[in-house]
């Protein structure tokens, strides 16, 4: 009797780092293929593993995400519910997760064409998400997000195999270059970085609070940062940033006066479903990483 054993293109969480070079495409299209983004743009992200668009969403727009997102950090059952994330020091909302299926605005956003048409273009396929949240960054002390690669966790954790999804963070409030904005190292997708150390079980109540398991070594971000550069993202409410799922990347805390608020889609192709994880004990939650498979239609 026989016993299939996967492959594991990206090993991580072991007893030292390692970096292994990236397997898959990053554009998974055809050459030529229709859809929103330009050729051009396309070759861009290709090469730098991110697209910014200045006006993905009108002002009239996200005034009204906006009033949603205050909605829903507003509610009390929102608050209480385990898919919203509390800021250990201040007690305020800092995410909630699994937000397209919490709110019918927001559902419909994920659902419109300039946004999933081009995680469709990406990704050469029908897309599901894999995950959504918005991210709450109030003034005067938000703590950030520490470098790191989703396709680590979503690896590791969820169980996705190969680099097959794509995020887009929307802006709802001004991003300036000093309230805490998103960094990604330029053309750090091509290589996968596996960390060390074995992930404990639940790590999702403590990770999505301070990232620890799936955090490169300070050697390993200076090596990366050295042969990448970092580029730093500012602008309006209305404009956003699709990068690819293995773009090193992490925010700095906000201890300005100035809100930075935004909601974060993930969008996984339908030929890359999840599977058991590669370096976890158990499956992260649904609301986390998504079982439902369903094409966005």
């Amino acid at each position: 009797m026989t016993t299939d054993v996967r492959t594991d293109l990206y090993p991580s969480r072991r007893t030292a780092e390692m970096t292994t070079p990236r397997q898959d495409p990053v554009i998974w299209s055809t050459p030529g293929a229709p859809g929103p983004i330009a050729v051009k743009d396309l070759q861009g992200f290709e090469r730098d593993g991110f697209l910014t668009v200045d006006e993905l969403i009108t002002p009239d727009e996200v005034a009204v995400y906006h009033a949603e997102l205050d909605r829903l950090i507003a509610d009390p059952a929102v608050r209480a519910d385990e898919r919203s994330i509390i800021e250990p020091k201040s007690q305020d909302v800092r995410s909630v997760f699994e937000v397209h299926r919490i709110s019918e605005v927001f559902a419909r956003l994920v659902n419109d064409e300039r946004v999933v048409g081009r995680a469709r273009q990406i990704l050469g396929s029908d897309v599901y998400v894999h995950q959504s949240r918005i991210n709450v960054k109030p003034g005067f002390g938000a703590s950030g997000f520490y470098w790191h690669s989703d396709f680590e966790t979503w690896h590791a954790e969820d169980g996705l195999p190969r680099m097959r999804a794509v995020s887009v963070s929307i802006a709802l409030t001004e991003n300036h270059d000093t309230n805490g904005g998103l960094m990604i190292m330029p053309g750090s997708h091509k290589s996968f970085l596996g960390c060390a150390g074995e992930t404990p079980k639940d790590n999702y109540r403590q990770s999505l609070k301070m990232q620890d398991a799936g955090t490169p070594s300070d050697e390993a971000l200076t090596k990366l940062a050295d042969r990448h550069g970092i580029k730093l993202f500012t602008g309006r409410a209305g404009s956003a940033t699709w990068f690819d799922c293995n773009c090193m990347h992490g925010s700095g805390d906000n201890i300005t006066p100035y809100p930075r608020s935004n909601v974060f889609i993930v969008f996984n192709s339908v030929e890359n479903t999840a599977e058991e994880p590669f370096a976890a004990p158990v499956r992260r939650p649904e609301f986390i990483g998504a079982r439902d498979f369903s094409p966005v239609r």
